[in-house]
């Protein structure tokens, strides 16, 4: 109307994701300290990774998978059930011990925003993933000792139940 954009009309699927300043403060205090933050991050991952494969190993788990041309950026740290109810059966297990987890990605075939586009094609490998994957506590205060604490009582689920 007055030659500037209209920010507030739906004209397609989208978003606006311009962030508050107080918001813009806190991500660039974080980007000045990116390789400490990143560092202690892959820190993380790694414990996690290196306490867990004895359970990859005996194929109780899958862990995640680096290949050979990729980076880790340590943005969350996952296993793979083998199953939808070993998944919710290992959510309860840790939820006694204080443990938190979530489960993470959703079929986007099934939601509702895609209910009325999906042709009904079977996307098997993204029903597995929704029904098996679980992330485990990831933060950058996470300390070791509390890594130490959740892997062993996951080691204990899977010496008890399998």
């Amino acid at each position: 109307w007055r030659g500037e954009v209209d920010k507030y009309t739906w004209v397609d699927t989208g978003s606006s994701f311009l962030p508050s300043d107080m918001l813009a403060a806190f991500l660039f205090a974080q980007l000045e300290n990116i390789e400490a933050v990143q560092s202690k991050r892959k820190h993380i991952w790694n414990q996690y990774y290196e306490r867990l494969k004895p359970l990859g190993n005996k194929g109780l788990i899958k862990l995640p998978v680096l290949l050979p041309y990729a980076t880790n950026n340590a943005n969350m740290f996952y296993i793979i059930c083998k199953s939808y109810s070993q998944r919710q059966d290992l959510i309860s297990y840790l939820k006694k011990f204080g443990i938190g987890t979530a489960f993470h990605y959703h079929s986007l075939h099934k939601s509702d925003f895609c209910k009325d586009e999906y042709n009904g094609k079977s996307l098997p490998n993204s029903d597995s993933f929704s029904n098996k994957l679980l992330r485990l506590p990831f933060y950058y205060d996470l300390k070791n000792e509390e890594i130490v604490y959740i892997t062993n009582v996951m080691n204990d689920y899977f010496v008890k139940y399998n």
